[in-house]
């Protein structure tokens, strides 16, 4: 039914162009694909593309078509292919509110009425244990120097509600905070291990995707470089005790404490459990005093 004229012979594999001879020579079952004029093949990589057209523009339909192949699927990597693919299509990225995906809210609290308020209720959580272990390491402060540990905390304190806990992270709304931390449309990457600019394994997720996503993420840990216990805290109960006058820096601690200057986003097989043996930098522990010039 094609036209001779401008008809070709490839083969399925690569998309080679078959001439007379090389035809001839070509090992039985082997897989041909039949070209009319104008049209073209490269092989695998064009069944891949009509997949993923038909992943887009019929998803609903492909789901179905997976859940019945793997009812009747015995290989254990094609189940885990089919499983995973019905898993990433079940994905509802864009919506955001329970009603339009309930199942995501599933075993969540009911006051949570859309993706972005739990997603930053679980931010501010984390933000606040941070400032409770701060707080709560005032016991080794040296007695004299707690009044100061006091102030400082507070001053942290007040600069953590006025960024409401660093929740806007997590708000798909704050589109220009969120980029510091997503790349498209709420996707996380992996940012450790620490000795590499990233991750061997290129882990992501998208919590906001489904459930299973959601959990998952929780999983992740958002680990301090300079390490919170055996560095910047104690460091910081040192300034404040031997200041000699000084004027403790205390947003640079709160940098390391609560912010991507020293926080990152590590999957759980990249986390490293040993000592980072990492300090605080001593030249920014103090503030530089004010040089007063005289006029002559």
């Amino acid at each position: 039914q094609l036209p001779l004229a401008g008809s070709r012979l490839c083969l399925y594999e690569d998309g080679t162009e078959l001439t007379e001879s090389y035809f001839r020579a070509l090992p039985p079952q082997t897989e041909l694909v039949l070209l009319g004029p104008g049209q073209s093949w490269r092989g695998c990589a064009t069944d891949i593309e009509r997949l993923l057209a038909a992943l887009c523009s019929q998803q609903d339909a492909v789901v179905e078509a997976a859940r019945k192949l793997l009812t009747d699927e015995r290989a254990p990597r094609r189940q885990k292919l089919l499983a995973d693919l019905i898993h990433n299509l079940s994905e509802n990225i864009l919506a955001e509110d329970k009603e339009d995906d309930k199942k995501w809210f599933e075993g969540l609290e009911s006051r949570f009425k859309n993706k972005s308020s739990y997603m930053q209720h679980s931010c501010e959580s984390r933000m606040r244990g941070y400032m409770r272990e701060v707080s709560g390491f005032i016991s080794n402060v040296h007695p004299a120097a707690r009044d100061a540990y006091r102030a400082v905390i507070d001053l942290m304190a007040d600069k953590l509600k006025s960024v409401k806990y660093n929740g806007c992270y997590f708000d798909r709304r704050e589109e220009e905070e969120a980029a510091r931390l997503c790349t498209v449309e709420g996707w996380f990457s992996c940012q450790g291990p620490f000795d590499r600019d990233d991750c061997p394994c290129k882990h992501s997720i998208n919590p906001y995707s489904n459930r299973e996503s959601r959990i998952l993420f929780s999983t992740w840990n958002l680990d301090h470089i300079i390490e919170k216990k055996r560095a910047v805290v104690p460091e910081l109960a040192e300034a404040v005790k031997t200041h000699d006058g000084r004027e403790v820096n205390w947003e640079y601690f709160y940098q390391l404490l609560f912010t991507l200057d020293n926080l990152k986003l590590v999957h759980i097989a990249c986390h490293k459990k040993t000592t980072h043996n990492l300090s605080c930098d001593k030249t920014k522990i103090y503030r530089k005093r004010k040089q007063n010039h005289e006029i002559s």
